[in-house]
């Protein structure tokens, strides 16, 4: 295993094993942390942007951060579930070219490491409501974070190792592009992570090629080999991504957020948002806290 894997880490905020009925149905949800499914009974439906997958017994679904996502059941759905926050040193996820929901079969392994977490980190179920718009507030993410800071190191470390080996099943040639991390060249890889940690500064190609001492023509051409992305698309998608964030955990002004984000104006970086969304920033607060005073 490459050593730069090793500096991945996950916050664990919710698990629990739960049963669902048809009231289980949302469109359109996007969260800034992972959500992981293993079903043992029932049946339902999961799906993205793309496509959407059958919820079966037997399997295990992965749905990353910023994904958005519906799903539902028409009748009855069992399931154990797990929810976390992804933090790496370099910022960058996992994930990050591969936002969609996945499917696999569950090992005898995956389902004892489920019931295992779910032994060791009691009273995390989501016991005010299932509908995200509810629980999907920065008070609640304070609230199990703070359950994580109690946690002995034993459990602390065994929960990590848990989640690792759980992410680790989806890291598949059929699942995910293995190895693409490590076939970036340094120089795309540094400017990735520099633009990461500097969305909030002014943002150029020709300064990212200035870092990488290359033409700002050919680095932009190998930005986009790379990546599938043009170095500026690339930069406003992850500002987007980072407004998504800071919208659904503070209670920021847009004026704030976006210049936390990089955008010198309000209208410009609005526009953007509902371009790459489809929502205006107001109308994502909305859906995310359209229960702000239910507890």
């Amino acid at each position: 295993m490459k050593r730069r894997l090793l500096t991945y880490s996950f916050s664990l905020l919710n698990a629990d094993h739960v049963e669902l009925d048809s009231q289980w149905n949302y469109t359109n949800v996007i969260s800034p942390y992972y959500r992981m499914y293993y079903i043992d009974a029932g049946s339902g439906a999961l799906g993205d942007a793309h496509h959407t997958l059958t919820l079966q017994p037997g399997f295990l679904y992965l749905v990353p951060s910023f994904t958005l996502c519906s799903y539902h059941t028409p009748e009855y759905l069992s399931q154990h579930f797990i929810q976390f926050f992804e933090d790496s040193a370099d910022k960058i996820s996992l994930f990050h070219a591969n936002r969609t929901v996945m499917q696999l079969e569950a090992g005898s392994a995956d389902i004892e490491h489920f019931k295992r977490l779910l032994t060791i980190n009691p009273g995390r179920g989501l016991y005010r409501s299932d509908d995200p718009r509810i629980y999907e507030k920065d008070i609640y993410y304070k609230e199990y974070q703070e359950l994580n800071n109690l946690q002995s190191l034993p459990v602390y470390l065994e929960t990590q190792g848990i989640l690792m080996q759980l992410i680790s099943r989806f890291l598949t040639p059929a699942l995910f592009k293995a190895g693409q991390l490590e076939n970036i060249p340094s120089k795309i890889m540094d400017a990735i992570s520099y633009i990461q940690l500097n969305l909030h500064q002014p943002l150029t190609v020709n300064h990212l090629a200035e870092r990488a001492n290359q033409h700002p023509d050919y680095f932009s051409r190998v930005f986009l080999e790379y990546t599938g992305a043009r170095p500026v698309n690339y930069i406003q998608d992850k500002r987007i991504e980072r407004a998504q964030y800071l919208i659904t955990t503070m209670n920021l002004p847009y004026a704030e957020i976006a210049r936390q984000t990089g955008f010198e104006h309000l209208p410009y970086f609005s526009k953007l948002f509902k371009r790459i969304t489809g929502l205006t920033p107001g109308e994502y607060r909305r859906q995310h806290q359209l229960f702000n005073r239910m507890s």
